[in-house]
């Protein structure tokens, strides 16, 4: 560690919006703490109130104020702190420190940039030299050209031939961003484009490629560990904000999942970032052929998942990399024994769903594409990919119960609501396979992996399953539990109920299968369930809650009845 550090400056994320505040205020409160536990004095500009954060006792200092160059300086300059954290805060953070840099005033206050340095940071951002970076070390990059005018955009399209997709640089949520099939679409979006940033890149589309990320560390010794592989349900062309993430990846072979582990491994030590970064590739589901999509200098809403995915605190670990630390320095701060120069093995499976508000808005486009409007996201974990999705797919808060046995959603043209993706899209697959689409038939309009949809149809095909039992409703209707046990024990039944449990339907979905809400009201039934489950003995095994109950003895009710 650098002791003639004593205080450090962090950009936080500045105002509530889109993609932005809100995510990253994971990151910043573990850089805070991770610096107070090194005895250094933070100062935290952040005008977002309403974050973790901003509240006291985290910071020894705030300023409620625009992370802007102009009034960063202003705090430097009353402030005089030794270095400077620029990757907690998101974009904004980000863009705002490479403006302090250029302007001289972090060299006219003495001002130590931690951590990745500023000039990796612009290799990064600035989509032309990023390519160039990559060409270096011989990574393949999506087929682009960097333009600063429309015209410029109009010959790179007519050169690469559409479709195409644009970028714009320093942008978070992919603002700007999107596909152009025409001269006309392309005109209106590098008019987008141009209103967010400088520079615009025009890309080769790879629509219907699969979206990959990892979550990679580096220390200024060059040790490096990748973390965290991601992957989206949804394919390259619906921004990564967008879609349900899976995590590690589950459609990838042994070859290229470690491909292009060794990729990201050699593209951070290239650039020379120190702290954490994120990768995202387009791989070509019919070969091992990818491209780089994006490197992110920085901690991104990918990292705060990732981090509560794996139990492996990035920020926290990459702001003591920022002061000079190891990974063989330093010990994971979750676990307490691990080694933070350690990759987590995962034996479950985690699903993020974004969740959308879109419905407040009159007029708005509910179709998704390649900028962000989801305004946040719930991470659910399971021992199955079904079991987490269904999970999460409770928790998004638009009164879902699961992937099945919902309110009825009216769908005038289930192809067009297929290839068009929406916010509802997951919710029309499930319709789809209801109805009889074939996996197939799913996967050509789509573009969604062929592992997933199957995945999808085990849950419809164990509802269907349980429809079958519908006259135990009726049966339950003029008997007591106790004389139902008989019926309820036989083979069929309890063991159809057991991989109904492991596969993530809730007790209510169970009864609403099999018809008990005909019979009595929604929260009886589902504790009806659940008293048939506790009778035949359908709980998880008294193991498991008892070694967490050893772990966790504060917990120890809490432990008992979340499982029963």
């Amino acid at each position: 560690m650098d002791k003639k550090i004593q205080k450090v400056l962090i950009l936080g994320s500045g105002a509530l919006k889109i993609g932005q505040a809100g995510e990253f205020d994971y990151s910043g409160s573990q850089a805070l703490k991770a610096l107070k536990e090194e005895g250094i004095k933070t100062v935290l500009i952040n005008p977002n109130i309403a974050t973790v954060q901003t509240s006291e006792g985290i910071a020894d200092k705030v300023y409620f104020q625009p992370v802007t160059p102009t009034f960063v300086e202003r705090v430097i300059e009353k402030e005089r702190p030794d270095g400077i954290l620029l990757s907690f805060g998101g974009q904004t953070a980000l863009n705002c420190g490479v403006d302090l840099y250029q302007r001289g005033i972090l060299e006219r206050y003495g001002v130590q940039v931690l951590g990745t340095p500023v000039q990796a940071i612009i290799n990064t951002e600035d989509r032309d030299r990023f390519v160039q970076r990559l060409d270096e070390i011989g990574v393949k990059t999506i087929k682009s050209q960097a333009c600063s005018t429309i015209e410029e955009v109009r010959e790179a399209a007519a050169s690469l031939g559409f479709p195409v997709i644009l970028r714009a640089a320093y942008a978070l949520g992919g603002l700007g961003s999107g596909f152009c099939d025409n001269e006309e679409e392309l005109t209106a979006q590098a008019e987008e484009a141009f209103s967010f940033s400088p520079q615009v890149l025009v890309e080769k589309s790879l629509r219907g490629w699969k979206e990959i990320e990892y979550e990679v560390v580096r220390d200024r010794f060059d040790n490096c560990i990748t973390v965290c592989n991601m992957e989206n349900l949804d394919p390259l062309g619906i921004h990564t904000g967008e879609s349900i993430v899976v995590a590690p990846s589950q459609t990838l072979t042994n070859a290229e999942y470690h491909k292009l582990r060794a990729l990201a491994i050699k593209i951070i030590r290239h650039i020379g970032i120190v702290g954490e970064c994120n990768v995202q590739y387009a791989l070509d589901p019919q070969s091992e052929d990818y491209r780089v999509i994006e490197v992110n200098a920085r901690l991104s809403r990918s990292s705060a998942l990732a981090s509560k995915a794996t139990g492996y605190p990035l920020a926290f670990v990459a702001a003591k990399l920022g002061l000079g630390y190891g990974l063989f320095d330093l010990k994971n701060s979750v676990t307490k024994t691990t080694s933070a120069f350690f990759e987590p093995a995962l034996d479950y499976v985690v699903v993020k769903i974004p969740r959308w508000d879109l419905t407040k808005f009159h007029g708005v486009s509910r179709a998704l594409g390649s900028s962000m409007k989801s305004v946040g996201e719930v991470m659910a974990i399971g021992r199955t990919f079904e079991e987490a999705l269904q999970k999460g797919l409770r928790m998004i808060g638009q009164g879902m119960h699961g992937f099945v046995e919902n309110h009825e959603i009216k769908i005038t043209n289930i192809e067009q609501a297929l290839h068009e993706p929406t916010d509802m899209r997951i919710f029309v697959v499930s319709k789809a396979l209801k109805i009889g689409y074939t996996v197939e038939q799913i996967h050509q309009l789509t573009m969604i992996d062929r592992w997933f949809l199957e995945k999808l149809q085990h849950i419809i095909h164990i509802d269907q399953r349980l429809k079958e039992f519908r006259y135990l409703s009726e049966i339950a209707a003029f008997m007591e539990p106790l004389e139902l046990i008989e019926y309820l024990e036989a083979p069929e039944f309890f063991f159809l109920l057991r991989e109904a449990k492991i596969y993530g339907f809730s007790d209510f979905q169970i009864a609403r299968a099999i018809g008990l809400e005909d019979y009595m009201k929604m929260e009886q039934a589902g504790l009806t369930i659940r008293q048939w489950r506790k009778e035949l003995g359908i709980i998880p095994t008294v193991n498991q809650i008892d070694t967490l109950a050893a772990e966790y003895p504060a917990q120890t009710n809490y432990l008992y009845l979340s499982y029963l």
